[in-house]
């Protein structure tokens, strides 16, 4: 276990199109939330620090909710496609908005000029990870998935392509 993230970590995380973000609030109550995008969406700031964008999304605001009164964070990151190994990442972690992130001393000018993704959403915000635990999560237990294409919808509000109410939320049964 490190306390910060080595060069191969380091790698390992800018290729990567998902992470799993757990959090809890200051009473205790859970939320483990995924986060995706293209690869390498999720940027290092060096060794001790990284950053995830935050878009608007669901208007749950779970993840944000609990960051903002617990600031302890893990973060699980996954290769089911290639090398079928996990990182886990865990930290603090404080919330930034994107006009502010970009200011930062600590955020490497090439992803200054590089904060627009897939679609050209900006994020409305970013959650910036101080590194206090790294380390791996072993394969053995990791299946080896093969990636179809897909096509996203990056920040749509389309209910349909979001999912729709998939879950039956609301049409008489008990939640």
């Amino acid at each position: 276990m490190l306390d910060r993230l080595n060069g191969a970590m380091r790698e390992f995380i800018g290729r990567q199109e998902m992470v799993f973000i757990a959090t809890s609030d200051s009473k205790g109550n859970c939320d483990c939330s995924l986060r995706a995008g293209l690869a390498g969406f999720v940027r290092v700031l060096g060794d001790r620090a990284l950053a995830y964008p935050e878009y608007r999304g669901n208007g749950v605001l779970a993840s944000l909710g609990n960051i903002h009164e617990n600031p302890k964070v893990g973060m699980m990151f996954v290769d089911f496609f290639r090398d079928t190994v996990g990182l886990h990442v865990n930290g603090s972690a404080r919330i930034v908005e994107n006009e502010a992130f970009v200011l930062l001393p600590e955020v490497p000018a090439e992803v200054r000029g590089d904060v627009l993704v897939a679609g050209g959403r900006r994020p409305e915000r970013w959650v910036v990870v101080e590194v206090e635990e790294a380390y791996i999560h072993c394969s053995k237990h990791i299946p080896l998935l093969t990636k179809l294409d897909k096509s996203i919808a990056w920040g749509t509000d389309d209910v349909r392509l979001k999912g729709g109410n998939y879950f039956g939320i609301g049409r008489g049964e008990e939640g």
